[in-house]
Order: structure tokens, then C-alpha cells, then sequence
């Protein structure tokens, strides 16, 4: 196994790790009840709890990440959680779930590590798959989910705590051992890269695609075991094979979520990855059946998955020297998704009586991002069009149908001598070098309005007052109807 995909297992298991120690509670939340009573406000705070401090952190961890390397960041992580987990196991009421849930948050941090740190090791065309391998981490919660409640019923949920602790240790000396000593790091400040980086309107509505996919998924990862129990009357281990098997879905579907952004447009993905999530938000609205809420549930899994390692192969892409700092920022946003749901959807219920307008707030957010999503997917396209006509080595000038320069583009200066300033607002009548009659201008527009298009030699006249010959095709822009929006003439200098 090469260095690189050795790194990339080493960092997911402890992924795995970190995310089976951040939902200790959610899991245990049915058991834990047994002896700490919470009301269900406390109930909706407790199992929220460690989001804040695993969201908040992945800005600071993904930055030092890039200063320090992986091995360091996720050694001292593991080490540090080994204090919550035993307070956890100890506590005996409100206050102690929810200084134990808050330490807890190091765990859903260590995220940030992973996503800066493994690209390194890769080439671009392979990001998003490998960050999408690395996401699939969060397959811990099911872990936890699954297992937790299996082993509480056995030996009580205070030792099933405490095993975690074995787990911890083990990986963190294993982590110490074979990290990689020699990451490449990068020594810049951290006030630097965010004055770099906060203007750039894509870096917030990445925040904002992941505050709703990653968001749903640690909303309902944390959600759904009491929810099913109180709700639906399930027992807690079928709650929890429940809540395993939604985690399991979305685990798996973000490496293939990374796979599909590397073969196709990301903003493709995501426009349909949106719009499914905002009709799953409409389905469960309506307080449905156990049956089709578990398919409403099961299209979120897909989507969350999906569009999870989708987002991550965008940061890469955009901000290939602010990946740690990005990563950080993005993944926070998305950890931030996953604490606020709980409480609202607790909040209106009270209020309420049901849940419908969570959801419907869910499917509403979905919706305007599916339609942020497809006005980026445009932008890019003219974005890349305008880098054509700004970087060709042909002069380029376009015109409306009036004939009035509308755009230059450098080559356009480089030839004529004419800058922006002089040029637009003027005809081409400024190029003109006396040596062809009106025939021949009056036969070459005639030509363009029958054919679309006119090429041939000219003599045009520099600003500095230098003849030159060109070799000139003009052609017609036109919109959907077939009627004519500019011309556009694109030239080279001969002699």
C-alpha cells in the first residue's frame, strides 16, 4: 500500500472514531433518560449539545492542520476526548450531559483534519472521490448507533461509555506511531487567509449547500432515536437500527456522491440532489405513516450522502491555497445545520403540537439552494466564456446592432493601440484606413445579414496612425428566436 492511500485509511478509521464518540449521547439518549430525567427541551439540548463545539472547532483544526500536519492534530484530538468520555460516564445530571456533550464536539472536529490534509497526497481529479472515501467516516454514528444501545442493554450504558475509552487510546498511539512525520505544511496567518477568502460569494453558499446536507444528516442522525421511540413507539434497539441504517445510507452514498462530482458538473449534481431533498422536506411534512416517513427518511440519507461529497470536491477546486481554512469554515456551517433542527423541530412542536413546519422549512431551504445552485451553474458558463474572449490571442470586438463597440478584449488593445476607454462607445469607423471604398464595406455587410457571417482581408489603421492588413471574420449573435443580438469580429494582424 502506497504512502498516500495508507494515510487515507489511517485518517478515515480515526474519522470513524472521532464520529462514533460525538453521537455517545444521541444513542444512549433513550437509556440515559432512565436515570437523569430531562424534560423535552432538555432532551432536544442534550443530544444537540456536542454539534456546537465539533462545528465552531473545524475552522481552528482545519487551519492548524495545514501548519502541523494531520498526525499531530489527530493524536491530541483523540487524547483529549478521553476526558468527556469518562465525565459522561460518571455524570448524573443536566448540567454534567451537557459539559461532557460540549467536550464531546472534538470529535465531530476531527472532520476538518482529513478533507485539508489527505488532498495532498492526490491529483486534483481524484479530490473528490477521496474526500468522499474519507467522509464516509461518519459510518462511526451508525456504528455507535447500532452497537450502543445492543451493548446498554447488555452491561449498562455507563460501561458501554467507558469501552470507548479502550478504543481511544488504541488509536491514538496508533495514530502517534505511523502519521505521516513529513506532511507537507504551510506557515501563513490565519488572519490572512480568512481577509483572502470572506468577500468570495461562492465560499458562503458552499457553507450554505452544506449547512442543508450535512446539516440534515447529523440533524436526523441525532434526531431520529428518541424521535422514533416517542413518536412512533419503536423500542430503543429497533430505534436504533433504524437510525443505523439512515447513517448507513449517507455513508455510503458520499464516495459516490466525490466519484459522480469528478466525472460530471458538481452544480449539475447538486441541482438534483437539492430538489430531491426539498420534496423529501414537503413528504415528511405532512407527519406521515412510519412507512413513508421511512421513505422520506431514506431519500434525505441519499441526497445528504450524495451531495456531502459532492460540496467537497468544489472547496479544492476554488480555493486550492485556502483549503484548510475553507475546509474548516465549510464544515462548521455544515456541522451548525445539524445543531439548530433538533431544537426548532422541539420548539414548534410544543407550540404546535406537530412537526410539519420543520420540515416544510427543510424543503424551502432545499428549494433555495437548488435555485442558487442553478444560477452558479450559469455563472460558471459565462464566467468561462469571458475567460476565452479575455485570454484568446485574436483580437476580439463586439458590437451592438447599431454598430457601437460594446467590448474589447487585450489582444483587440495589443494590435490597434486602442484601450477600453477609447474604444468602447465608438463605431469601427475609428480602424478605418481609407483604402477601400463604400462598395466594399456596403458589399461586406450585405454579406453578413444574408449568411451570418462575413471573412476576409482588410486594411485597418493602428491609434498611433501605422496601416496594417488583418485577416477579419465577423459573425452574428442571436438569441433562441433566431434574432440578431451583436456582432462580433474576431481578427489577426498579418502585416
Amino acid at each position: 500500500m502506497g504512502k498516500a492511500n495508507f494515510q487515507l485509511v489511517l485518517q478515515t478509521v480515526n474519522l470513524v472514531l472521532g464520529f462514533m464518540i460525538w453521537v455517545i449521547i444521541s444513542s444512549l439518549i433513550s437509556f440515559i433518560q432512565t436515570d437523569i430525567k430531562l424534560t423535552p427541551g432538555q432532551l432536544s439540548t442534550v443530544t444537540a449539545i456536542p454539534v456546537i463545539l465539533g462545528s465552531i472547532l473545524r475552522v481552528p483544526i482545519g487551519f492548524w492542520t495545514n501548519r502541523y500536519g494531520a498526525r499531530w492534530l489527530f493524536t491530541i484530538g483523540l487524547l483529549f476526548l478521553i476526558l468527556p468520555v469518562y465525565y459522561i460516564s460518571l455524570a448524573d445530571s443536566f448540567t454534567d450531559l451537557i459539559i461532557g456533550g460540549l467536550a464531546l464536539g472534538v470529535g465531530g472536529a476531527l472532520f476538518s483534519i482529513g478533507v485539508t490534509s489527505l488532498p495532498k497526497y492526490y491529483p486534483k481529479e481524484r479530490h473528490g472521490f477521496v474526500n468522499g472515501i474519507y467522509g464516509a467516516g461518519n459510518i462511526g454514528t451508525a456504528f455507535t448507533s447500532f452497537s450502543a444501545p445492543l451493548l446498554a442493554n447488555a452491561i449498562g450504558w455507563r460501561s458501554t461509555v467507558q469501552l470507548f475509552l479502550i478504543l481511544i487510546v488504541i488509536f491514538a498511539v496508533l495514530t502517534f506511531i505511523f502519521g505521516d512525520k513529513k506532511e507537507q505544511t504551510v506557515r501563513v496567518s490565519l488572519t490572512g487567509q480568512i481577509k483572502s477568502i470572506y468577500k468570495n460569494y461562492r465560499l458562503w453558499f458552499l457553507c450554505l449547500f452544506y449547512f442543508i446536507t450535512f446539516g440534515s444528516f447529523v440533524a436526523f442522525t441525532v434526531y431520529l432515536p428518541a424521535f422514533l421511540v416517542n413518536h412512533f413507539h419503536l423500542t430503543k434497539v429497533d430505534a436504533g437500527f433504524r437510525t443505523a441504517g439512515f447513517i448507513v445510507i449517507a455513508t455510503i452514498m458520499r464516495p459516490i456522491g466525490g466519484f459522480l462530482a469528478d466525472k460530471f458538473n458538481p452544480y449539475l449534481i447538486l441541482i438534483v440532489i437539492f430538489n430531491a431533498i426539498t420534496f423529501s422536506g414537503f413528504l415528511l411534512s405532512f407527519t406521515p405513516s412510519l412507512p413513508i416517513y421511512t421513505v422520506g427518511c431514506i431519500l434525505v440519507a441519499f441526497c445528504a450522502g450524495i451531495g456531502n461529497g459532492t460540496i467537497f470536491k468544489l472547496v479544492p477546486l476554488y480555493f486550492s491555497k485556502q483549503a484548510g481554512i475553507v475546509n474548516g469554515i465549510v464544515a462548521a456551517m455544515g456541522g451548525l445545520g445539524g445543531f439548530f433542527p433538533p431544537i426548532v423541530l422541539t420548539i414548534l412542536f410544543n407550540m404546535t403540537g406537530h412537526y410539519a413546519i420543520g420540515f416544510m422549512a427543510l424543503s424551502e431551504f432545499a428549494l433555495a439552494a437548488a435555485i442558487i445552485v442553478t444560477a452558479l451553474y450559469f455563472l460558471d458558463k459565462l464566467q468561462i466564456s469571458n475567460q476565452v474572449i479575455e485570454s484568446t490571442a485574436e483580437g476580439i470586438m463586439v458590437t451592438d446592432l447599431k454598430g457601437v463597440i460594446q467590448r474589447i478584449n487585450p489582444a483587440f488593445t495589443a494590435v490597434t493601440g486602442y484601450s477600453k476607454d477609447e474604444a468602447i462607445g465608438n463605431t469601427p469607423v475609428i480602424l478605418r484606413s481609407g483604402k477601400h471604398d463604400e462598395a466594399f464595406y456596403t458589399k461586406m455587410w450585405e454579406d453578413i445579414r444574408k449568411n451570418g457571417s462575413w471573412q476576409g482581408e482588410i486594411w485597418n489603421k493602428k491609434k498611433d496612425g501605422q496601416i496594417y492588413l488583418e485577416l477579419l471574420t465577423i459573425s452574428t449573435i442571436k438569441d433562441e428566436n433566431d434574432n440578431p443580438l451583436n456582432y462580433v469580429g474576431m481578427f489577426n494582424e498579418l502585416r
